[in-house]
Formats: structure tokens, sequence, C-alpha cells
């Protein structure tokens, strides 16, 4: 059968962990997976694009395990007081096909994508990074805000969104952590003055320039999140000139991330290797480095995997017939059709 955790058991899962443990532990799982890049077969998302926005498929696997996860992305919903994004994701034998986990990934979306900043911050920001922007304080703006103040020493933040309700939400959220100080800035040239570390979560589909070269300060870097889709950006192109341009996937990147607005053979860095230990990171303490985030499927596996893990140890979620599982003839499609209490079972015979 197949575990399947829902929205309620999830909100769970993650209180019983913890925000903070829960992001710190997959940031070191997703270490360990970037670090076998090569034993997964990879390809870019399949996007569906309109207007309005998007929807993808985005699959990877290894020799064991197959995952996909579907995922939308629609700024306008929150006008309709709807979700801009929402996800639910499939663990999958190799050996069989048959699917271990069904799982909702809207809630484990943001703790990914948040771990993933942190692995990419941890390999490249100063080590004495104390003052961070945060730039668009939406869904994912506490979960970033929580994986830089407990994990990468982060003390003070200073917040900056076009919706003033926004920052009061990442404010009021975040009141119990004493020992982050997080200060409204009334513009992101205000926010980013003097800070180690800008992070850019915004949703707007549109071709942007939030953070500029003018903004730039020695040593800084650049936790670029929200540009993942064609037409999608948030920094102007002398702010990747001037900097270490750090990717997930090339190919997708190439299409989907900040580089989109660059030629194709501008120079990247496969953050992969830099784990590895096979190429540098960090150059100098006064370098600016950008980590072009677009998201990529290897990080929903490295999720899935966790979640399926931390549930079955804890015994929650629940087991659901996804899929027939062999009763008595795999041949025996159609007894399926007779409904539970009816169904007839015909014995195999040798």
């Amino acid at each position: 059968m197949t575990y399947f955790i829902d929205v309620p058991t999830m909100s769970d899962l993650v209180h019983d962990i913890g925000v903070a443990p829960f992001i710190g532990e997959l940031a070191a799982a997703l270490r360990d997976d970037f670090k076998r890049w090569q034993a997964f077969d990879k390809s870019a998302r399949v996007a569906s694009h309109s207007e309005v926005g998007v929807i993808e498929r985005m699959p990877v696997a290894d020799k064991s395990r197959y995952a996909f996860k579907y995922v939308n992305g629609h700024p306008a919903n929150t006008a309709r007081d709807l979700h801009t994004v929402m996800a639910f994701g499939v663990l999958a034998d190799v050996d069989t096909g048959y699917p271990v986990l069904l799982s909702e990934l809207t809630i484990a979306t943001a703790l990914r994508t948040a771990a993933t900043s942190l692995m990419a911050a941890q390999a490249l920001a100063r080590p004495n990074a104390r003052k961070m922007a945060l730039i668009g304080n939406g869904a994912q703006s506490e979960f970033q805000a929580l994986a830089f103040h407990k994990h990468l020493g982060i003390e003070e933040i200073v917040a900056y969104d076009t919706d003033p309700l926004a920052t009061a939400k990442l404010i009021a959220n975040l009141k119990e952590y004493s020992g982050l100080t997080i200060r409204r800035a009334s513009s992101v040239a205000e926010a980013v003055k003097g800070v180690d570390i800008i992070t850019t979560v915004t949703a707007d589909k549109a071709y942007a320039t939030i953070i500029t070269p003018d903004m730039l300060e020695p040593g800084m870097h650049l936790n670029a999140v929200g540009g993942d889709c064609p037409g999608k950006t948030e920094l102007h192109a002398d702010v990747l000139r001037n900097a270490r341009v750090f990717v997930e996937y090339e190919p997708q990147t190439r299409i989907e991330g900040e580089i989109q607005q660059l030629p194709a053979d501008f120079p990247v860095v496969d953050l992969w290797r830099v784990l590895r230990g096979e190429t540098e990171g960090r150059q100098s303490d006064s370098q600016v480095t950008v980590f072009d985030s677009v998201g990529f499927a290897l990080e929903d596996y490295t999720v899935l995997r966790y979640v399926l893990q931390q549930a079955e140890k804890r015994g929650m979620g629940t087991k659901i017939d996804l899929v027939p599982w062999v009763e008595d003839d795999p041949k025996d499609l159609f007894s399926h059709t007779r409904g539970r209490a009816g169904k007839r079972r015909i014995r195999r015979v040798a």
C-alpha cells in the first residue's frame, strides 16, 4: 500500500519535529544527495505556461527511487484567497513502479526551498554573516528567516515588501524568537544597505530589477529565490555580471533563472561541484556571490524521502490503495469493477 500524507498530517509532522530542526536536517540530507549528483537521472521540469501562471511536473530518479512533483505558480491567486504555490508529490519504487508515498508538498516545498537556500549559503556566504535583507515577505519568508537565523547565525533581518501587511505577518509569526531582530524598511535600497546576505523571494511573474548594481557591497551573498520561470526575474543583469553565480541544474536555470537575461555562454558554477569539493565556491571575502535558485526536482526527491522516513518513524500518515495491489491474480484487473462489497475473488489455478 501507499503512504499518504495530507496537509493536516504534514502540519503535525513539522510541529513534532520543529520547523528549524526540520530545515536543518533536510539541508544535511540535501547536501548528501547533491554530492551524489551523477547517480540521478535528471531533466528540466515540464511546464505549461499561461498568461496568469504556470503548472509544472518535476521528475528525477536514482536506481532505487523515482520522484515527481506537481506544482503551480499563480501570483494573482492571493486576490482570490488562494495560495500562489501549491504542490503534491509521489515517491515510487524503481524496481516495481509501485508508489510508496503520496504527499502534500505545499508546506514541504517551502521547507525544502529554505533548506536549499541554507545549504547554498553555508557553502558560499562569508562565515561571519550576521545581517540579512529579506525582500518579499510572503509565504516563503518565515522559512527563509528561520533557516538563516537558526543555522547560519543571522541575528538581524531587515524586511521589505510592497504589501506592509505581509511584513507585519512575518514579524508576528516570528516574534517568539527572541534572538532574532526583524526591522521594517521603507524601500529595497534601505533594506539591503550594510547587510551580509540578500534574500529575494518575490512572486510577481515579471522581468523585475529589484536588486540593482548600485546596491551591491563587497562580500555580499545573494540568495535569489523568486525568479523561477521564463519571464520572471529579480536581479538586474549587471548584478550577475559583477558576481560569481552558482546554479542547481544549469539547463533548467538557463531557461528559468536570473541568467535567462544573459548569453548562453555566461559562466556559472554548479553548486554540486562546490559541495563535492571539485571546484571553488567563494574565492575571496570581497567577492559577491549569487545563488540563482529556481528549485530542482532532486530537492523534492530528498524531501519526499525525508518525510517518508520521519512519518514511518512516528507512525504518522495513512496507508491507502492508490493503485491496485495484488490479492490473487495480477492479470485480473476486471475484478476491481465489482465494488468492495460485491467483489468476488477468483483464485488463479496453476
